[in-house]
């Protein structure tokens, strides 16, 4: 722990992606508010805003994973992001919703190249032995910012309405550009990849591809991740129409849940923070099984209309991010260790397009089954069914880390047998 907070090239990074996170959260309540709000969109035109975003990178993360090992990974950072600020320039001067779906389609493809981008560089500035550390830093910024970000942007609003904050918004990005610049350069490991020559993009494509179907932990636990997300988004997206279903419910329940969410989020990173002597798979089976039972009550105390909801909701939304958080951080942290420098933007690029088409199709089964069958009940089956999921992974746990363990014998064997 001591080792990483010396580490002043990670230092930099983090404080470049809390900046820009505060930027996005401040940025996401401004367009709902325009949109929604002073624009009178309908439902399906605000659902837009969400897809223009996450479609890019559904569609080219593997494609923006490998331009993220192509090529220098600061200096694509720095180009996303200043390019970012610009659109959100663009944004702040836009009168229709034309406009603002071409701004966030293009935010969002630069943010498909931005992510692998900066996951290679965090591999590149952080040793094996403290990337699970790491990986939890990441996610404790992110929940911090998930909790003051909306406060701040919902007063800033208010106070002075959607464009000041747009602006605010893209002089964060140009603030992370400056900070990334300042990065070091790519480690050796990078340079002896360039020395061995020049491959075609397709070929190097298809190495990141073939690196995840070879490696049967990231193989598994990507699809597991995917699976659970894709349940997850059944329900998560519609719990705003849950909260409907209270008797009296306070105005502002939602947000306190999704604050609690945070919350939770956030503790649970600050103790994978100082325990890294984990296994990253049981912990995802204990974080899938976690929100199943966080959702499953949730549905159940608003079937009985339970009293005294501002108190059980956020403490119910601090109990599933807590657990999320060991479903996301142990699976990443796994990730970085297994993954070569070199391929590391090409594998998270392929996991960031598997979760984020997870993200995209989970709400709208989800929508169709309050539709169908009324929210709560979907809440149920949503419980159900992460429950089941974990259930699954406990019978599959130990064939997975046996074929891991065999995987790791043969490669320690294949130098014997070559010097013979």
């Amino acid at each position: 722990m001591k080792g990483i907070m010396n580490n002043k090239g990670f230092l930099t990074l983090m404080t470049a992606q809390a900046i820009s996170s505060i930027g996005d959260w401040l940025s996401i309540v401004a367009i709902v508010t325009l949109v929604g709000i002073k624009w009178n969109a309908t439902p399906i035109e605000v659902s837009f805003i969400i897809l223009c975003l996450a479609v890019p990178m559904a569609l080219l993360g593997p494609v923006a994973g490998t331009i993220a090992d192509r090529f220098g990974r600061k200096y694509l950072m720095v180009i996303s992001d200043l390019i970012r600020a610009g659109l959100f320039v663009i944004l702040a001067l836009a009168n229709t919703l034309w406009m603002v779906y071409i701004c966030l389609f293009t935010i969002g493809l630069f943010s498909a190249i931005f992510n692998p981008a900066k996951n290679g560089k965090l591999k590149e500035l952080v040793p094996n032995e403290e990337i699970k550390s790491a990986m939890s830093i990441t996610t404790m910024i992110d929940s911090a910012t998930k909790i003051f970000g909306p406060i701040l942007s919902g007063i800033l609003v208010s106070a002075a309405g959607t464009t000041p904050v747009f602006y605010i918004n893209s002089v964060s990005f140009i603030i992370s550009a400056i900070l990334i610049f300042f990065l070091p350069k790519a480690v050796e490991q990078i340079k002896e990849e360039k020395e061995k020559g020049k491959s075609t993009f397709k070929a190097e494509f298809m190495e990141g591809v073939t690196f995840i179907k070879s490696n049967t932990q990231i193989l598994v636990g990507m699809l597991f991740l995917g699976f659970s997300l894709l349940i997850l988004q059944l329900s998560d997206s519609q719990i705003i129409v849950l909260i409907r279903e209270l008797k009296n419910a306070s105005p502002g329940l939602f947000g306190y849940l999704v604050t609690g969410s945070g919350v939770g989020m956030f503790f649970s990173s600050l103790i994978l923070v100082k325990k890294t002597n984990y296994r990253a798979y049981p912990l995802m089976l204990i974080g899938v099984c976690g929100i199943g039972l966080g959702f499953g009550m949730m549905a159940v105390f608003t079937h009985y209309n339970v009293d005294y909801s501002i108190v059980w909701a956020p403490l119910l939304g601090l109990f599933a991010g807590f657990a999320a958080c060991l479903v996301f951080v142990p699976f990443q942290a796994s990730v970085q260790v297994e993954t070569p420098v070199a391929l590391t933007g090409r594998v998270f690029g392929v996991i960031g397009s598997v979760t984020t088409t997870a993200t995209i199709i989970g709400p709208l089964l989800g929508g169709w089954l309050s539709t169908v069958l009324g929210v709560i009940p979907t809440f149920i089956i949503t419980a159900s069914l992460l429950v089941f999921v974990s259930l699954i992974g406990l019978l599959t746990k130990n064939r997975l880390e046996r074929g891991k363990k065999d995987v790791s014998e043969s490669q320690q064997a294949a130098p014997t047998a070559t010097s013979n």
